[in-house]
């Protein structure tokens, strides 16, 4: 909803701050999105900048193909299932949609943020949605924590997956490009579902 977007703000105005120290300025910014919490977060900020035409920034939102809502359609909707908030309008993919589990299951939500669903509608915001068995997630996760020595939880996780695969498209094309990507979480609780994904234990037989 439109006001967690403002108390999730500070994430992108304290980032803001820790580019300006370091002298950097980004190009991209990424992020998970769901509801929209952690896009609307880290992007808004920035966003601010862009429409005010003092910047030119390309906004992409990771997405899972169980819950890519920035795909559906753009229309009223209600924001649960039980049909007891107002009706938004969002790009949703319909409030009593039927969707399959992932591991990154805080992405599975049928509809996006008002805001960003207009941004997004205007053309300020990019989507790419990843495969719903999401090897290529936890395969990229896997070169993150071995680089960097940190488990982003599986939301995260496809943020990490899409600046990897970000940066490797401009070594292809011989680009420059700072890239901000937002880690909203750790993955210490998710172990299990780690090791289900990169093969590192038996898999339980199926009936």
């Amino acid at each position: 909803l439109n006001h967690v977007m403002l108390h999730q703000s500070i994430i992108g105005l304290e980032t803001k701050k820790q580019m300006e120290i370091a002298g950097e300025y980004p190009d991209v910014v990424i992020s998970c999105l769901g509801g929209g919490s952690n896009f609307g977060g880290i992007a808004l900020p920035w966003m601010h900048d862009v429409l005010k035409k003092k910047a030119d920034i390309q906004f992409i939102a990771a997405q899972s193909e169980a819950a890519a809502n920035l795909q559906g359609e753009y229309k009223y909707d209600f924001a649960d299932h039980a049909e007891m908030t107002p009706m938004l309008k969002m790009y949703t993919l319909g409030h009593q949609v039927t969707m399959v589990p992932i591991l990154g299951d805080g992405l599975r939500y049928h509809g996006s943020s008002p805001i960003l669903s207009l941004l997004r509608h205007l053309g300020y915001i990019d989507t790419i949605a990843y495969p719903v068995d999401e090897m290529h997630i936890f395969q990229r996760a896997k070169e993150f924590v071995q680089a960097e020595g940190f488990l982003p939880a599986p939301e995260s996780a496809y943020s990490v997956a899409c600046a990897i695969d970000e940066a490797i498209k401009c070594k292809e094309n011989n680009e420059k490009k700072t890239i901000l990507f937002n880690i909203s979480g750790h993955g210490f609780l998710d172990m299990d579902g780690y090791a289900e994904k990169l093969g590192l234990k038996k898999q339980p037989e199926r009936a």
